[in-house]
């Protein structure tokens, strides 16, 4: 009896271990995702969109196979519960290549993933798992893609481009595009996309920005003027902070008569980043690393629909346009001015409402080294909480000269009103900090 009970321990232990092995894998699909719509140059709220399917499949694997996770399809009204035909597979191998093959089967450029895949395997074979429980892990990662592939093509995102082009409004007070590209509006019809924990794109809408307004005496007015001297006066920590948190998937640089476009990384691709530092920071395991993975970048996505519900609202015009027009038609920005409206803050908004989930999660003083900028030159940075992070995400747009105070104080409430309900919604499901 004795060596019995020495035996269930000691393979308990290789299955922690095979776990924890697992882990590892986690952040590298994720980034392999990501590098992908880098290529692709995917805009801010469709990157939040397609992390969130790429995650759903993994999580949905997870649950079924750990208790203690609790089911997306419990919370997330939309998705109905379902079943696959595999059999006798590692469900945590198939979490992994889920990642890759729903991100595969539904990003532009899905096929660049397939190299990824196959060093997945390369992988896994090394670390000795079989052939056969790679091969029928994979097949059960497949069926469970083309389900979340099959749920993601009925949120409404294929008939964006079938709806009727956006023009800007007329009015002093609307915006316009902006030099150099003066490239059209983004995703304007974005607020039309299915949520995943939010119940409607205006759930959270903010109260109307400031007036504008050309009277130098105005509330307008002195905000725009604050933008316009901030730029002027930068100290080189706040153009080392803008830069930081620039996040513009397509800047553009002009000399003379050339234009050169330079890919970088979205905002929620630096939180999706963000959040696997974390996970692979803490000492928690592969299953919960998914789920923290999933919900982050299903905040995300809610969190752009909340925000583009109000910019194509409002359509404020941005601080560019109007600094040229009345104070200084020489003045630039230190950033790119985005090629959407200017209020709320889409930087502001998604950084708080994941910052308010992650620190549920993880804990109000969790302090990481965040490396997400160093493929663009640019060095890692110590933080001492994701709220701290969040709070210099949101004040970096005025440092960089394309977003009002009050579009990114408010853009802070609206996120964290998005994160503090989801955390609500989670916690009345059972879902409890992690670590």
């Amino acid at each position: 009896m004795r060596k019995y009970v020495l035996l269930v321990l000691l393979l308990a232990g290789q299955a922690v271990q095979a776990a924890q092995d697992l882990k590892a894998h986690l952040q590298p699909a994720v980034f392999s995702v990501t590098m992908v719509m880098i290529h692709d140059v995917v805009n801010p709220p469709a990157a939040s969109r397609f992390y969130t399917y790429c995650l759903m499949g993994a999580y949905e694997i997870s649950s079924w196979h750990n208790r203690d996770i609790v089911a997306p399809t419990r919370f997330i009204k939309s998705i109905a519960p379902f079943s696959i035909e595999a059999k006798d597979y590692n469900y945590q191998i198939a979490a992994l290549y889920c990642i890759l093959e729903t991100g595969r089967l539904i990003l532009p450029s899905g096929y660049m993933l397939e190299e990824d895949q196959k060093k997945l395997v390369i992988a896994l074979l090394r670390e000795k798992f079989s052939q056969s429980e790679i091969d029928k892990s994979i097949a059960a990662a497949r069926e469970v893609a083309q389900k979340i592939a099959s749920y993601a093509a009925t949120d409404g995102y294929l008939s964006l481009s079938t709806r009727v082009r956006y023009r800007p409004k007329k009015g002093d007070a609307y915006w316009y595009p902006t030099p150099p590209g003066y490239i059209e509006g983004i995703e304007p019809h974005w607020k039309t996309i299915r949520p995943m924990l939010i119940d409607s794109s205006s759930q959270f809408a903010p109260p109307p920005p400031v007036a504008f307004s050309r009277d130098s005496t105005s509330a307008f007015f002195k905000l725009t003027y604050e933008v316009y001297k901030t730029g002027r006066d930068l100290t080189e920590q706040q153009r080392f902070i803008a830069s930081y948190w620039d996040c513009n998937p397509f800047a553009i640089n002009t000399s003379g008569h050339m234009s050169i476009g330079f890919k970088k990384i979205s905002p929620g691709g630096h939180w999706m980043n963000i959040t696997g530092i974390a996970v692979a920071k803490s000492s928690m395991g592969l299953d919960k690393g998914i789920l923290v993975h999933a919900l982050a970048a299903a905040t995300l996505m809610d969190a752009f629909i909340s925000c583009w519900d109000e910019k194509y609202r409002s359509s404020r015009i941005r601080p560019e346009t109007v600094i040229n027009r009345y104070i200084d038609p020489k003045w630039q920005p230190l950033l790119q001015t985005p090629p959407f409206p200017e209020y709320t803050s889409g930087h502001s908004v998604i950084s708080t409402a994941v910052s308010e989930l992650l620190t549920y999660l993880l804990g109000d003083h969790f302090a990481f080294r965040d490396d997400t900028e160093v493929i663009f030159d640019l060095p890692a940075r110590d933080f001492r909480s994701f709220r701290l992070a969040a709070e210099e995400a949101a004040i970096s747009r005025l440092y960089g000269g394309i977003h009002y105070r009050d579009a990114i104080e408010k853009g802070q409430e609206q996120g964290r009103q998005v994160g503090m309900y989801i955390i609500e919604l989670l916690k009345k499901n059972g879902i409890k900090p992690v670590i």
